[in-house]
């Protein structure tokens, strides 16, 4: 049988001697989430099998069951020899949703709370020479209001902008073989003006630590440094500029050794501001030109069945004249965002928050743990160039946000990534931010035009949410979500979910899609924007692509269009 998802899922920190274990798994239920009371970490066999890494929900999975799970557990055994015990064996996990807990041979190795940072453990002196069993339980609640759940539907069925939901494991697992001494962690710090890359980072024990850039195949600079006390700083000085740009992401592979341990990586040469409400690239004001991307799919759900399809979303984006993308409400697997990097392909980190209530306290707890998770695992991608952890902080049930979250969150992102902006919640309600951002679904060009004339001439920003936050003059703006016309001829007015009423005919979409589209882009104070959606998701039928991504319009057309000079733009 063939492994899914093959290819190694981290490339920014890549070691040849690692092992998939993507497949098949033994799986059960727990739908009484008593598992653990019933000691099913100590169980030779599990009931059913699964196709790890699709979650149960999933027909890619072998299971496809589509109610409430509460809980469940996983088991397979790895084979370890005498040598590999003379280092450390690190257990990865790319993500598992909600919370889980990691069992080798009967005994617990860790737990992990949070449905989508990738996390690890040190199993090394859990296991044997010869086999051993790895037991993973996960239990999941996403109608709790205690977790982040993103796009995952609290019904039964799917409705709206909620789709099917994601349970345990949904991203690859692996082993990797390391030296005693080895490297754990590693931060790029590009400076693009004096050509360096700076680094930094941890390492197990000390001694010298070495990284060796080239591009393509050409090497360009080379830095060694003694490590002591678990830390590295080092700065690696370029003798060929090549920056990353819009399309070309220009990528320096780079090698890292630390005594016996050799690490493959990569960085990106590139720098992001925000000057007099303009976003510069490299010291160049650009237009973000973003579509909104929900990172579903037919048949894996939260898991793209291999990285083909990951690469196609992508250039089915570019095909229509996006250069980036908001990754909405979920946050996407390191190897997505490789491809980003590699194909110049600008992207907004996001987290899940949907389904948190923030209007109590642990709402804070129940986000900040992970939310630094993540920005650590992505921080070295050029392809982000700014973080968004929050996506519209409605209030619950008449109970207000708690506005010092949002706050705490984005000056911890702040104090952890100096180098990109913030959006602290996108849409609403904004409580500090270093960009301005609005959601507006209005459907008549006009309309939407007359929306933002006065903005247009330095006059006011028109913001739907005025009683709970105000725009600070100066602040960029970016309409963050926009359009989500509804578009699918093959179903009734009642049958697809989409914003406003549907266009009678194509010419009538392409009209009203350009009328919106082009009002921002002639804005000379609005420097982004995001259109919903780049495809459909189950239901939701406001997608350029269907959900099997098909074009639903020529893409020169709507290419042609998104594309035109921005006022913005030098």
């Amino acid at each position: 049988m063939c492994i899914p998802r093959p290819e190694h899922p981290f490339p920014q920190m890549e070691r040849n001697n690692w092992k998939n274990l993507n497949g098949e798994w033994q799986f059960e239920f727990d739908f009484g989430n008593s598992g653990i009371d019933r000691k099913f970490y100590e169980k030779k066999e599990l009931k059913d099998k699964i196709i790890v890494p699709f979650c149960p929900e999933s027909e890619l999975s072998g299971i496809n069951y589509k109610d409430f799970i509460p809980a469940v557990w996983y088991k397979r055994s790895v084979e370890v020899t005498e040598e590999e015990l003379k280092g450390r064996i690190l257990l990865h996990f790319g993500a598992v949703d909600y919370e889980c807990n990691v069992y080798v041979n009967g005994k617990e190795v860790g737990t992990h709370k949070g449905g989508y940072a990738s996390f690890q453990f040190d199993i090394t002196d859990f296991l044997g020479k010869g086999s051993n069993d790895i037991t993973v339980y996960a239990k999941d609640d996403t109608r709790s209001g205690l977790q982040p759940k993103g796009k995952q539907s609290s019904g039964y069925y799917s409705s709206g902008c909620d789709y099917t939901r994601t349970t345990g494991i949904w991203q690859t697992v692996w082993v990797e073989y390391v030296p005693v001494k080895h490297i754990k962690t590693v931060k790029y710090y590009p400076n693009i003006s004096e050509g360096q890359l700076y680094i930094t980072g941890t390492v197990a024990g000390s001694g010298t630590f070495k990284a060796v850039a080239s591009y393509q195949g050409k090497k360009c600079g080379e830095v060694s440094v003694h490590a002591e006390n678990g830390n590295i700083q080092a700065v690696l000085k370029l003798s060929e500029i090549h920056l990353w740009e819009l399309g070309e992401g220009n990528l320096y592979d780079l090698e890292l050794q630390f005594e016996q341990d050799v690490v493959k990586s990569y960085f990106g040469l590139r720098e992001v501001k925000l000057k007099n409400m303009k976003f510069y690239l490299n010291g160049k004001s650009i237009f973000q030109r973003l579509v909104l991307d929900q990172g579903f799919y037919p048949d894996g759900i939260y898991t793209a069945p291999d990285e083909e399809t990951l690469v196609r979303d992508i250039t089915l984006s570019m095909d229509m004249g996006f250069n980036g993308a908001r990754l909405h409400e979920k946050v996407f697997e390191a190897r997505f965002l490789y491809h980003c990097d590699k194909m110049g392909y600008m992207v907004w980190g996001e987290h899940a928050n949907w389904g948190l209530d923030i209007s109590k306290p642990s709402g804070l707890y129940a986000f900040l743990p992970e939310w630094l998770e993540i920005v650590e695992r992505d921080f070295n991608h050029p392809s982000i160039v700014g973080w968004c952890p929050f996506n519209e902080t409605w209030d619950n049930r008449g109970r207000k946000q708690i506005d010092d979250t949002l706050r705490i969150v984005y000056l911890t992102t702040k104090q952890l990534d100096t180098t990109r902006p913030c959006i602290d919640t996108s849409g609403n309600f904004h409580v500090i931010t270093d960009i301005y951002d609005l959601h507006n679904y209005t459907q008549d060009p006009d309309k939407f035009k007359e929306y933002y004339e006065d903005f247009k001439t330095g006059g006011e920003l028109k913001d739907d949410h005025i009683k709970r936050q105000q725009y600070t003059l100066g602040l960029p703006v970016f309409i963050s979500e926009y359009g989500g016309i509804k578009w699918d001829p093959a179903v009734s007015e009642e049958g697809g979910w989409g914003y406003g009423e549907a266009p009678k005919t194509e010419e009538e979409f392409i009209s009203r899609y350009d009328g919106l589209t082009t009002t921002l882009l002639e804005n000379p104070n609005i420097f982004a924007f995001c259109y919903t959606q780049l495809y459909d998701v189950e239901q939701e039928v406001n997608g350029l692509y269907t959900y099997y991504r098909k074009a639903k319009f020529d893409p020169a057309v709507i290419k042609a269009i998104n594309t035109k000079k921005a006022a913005v733009e030098e």
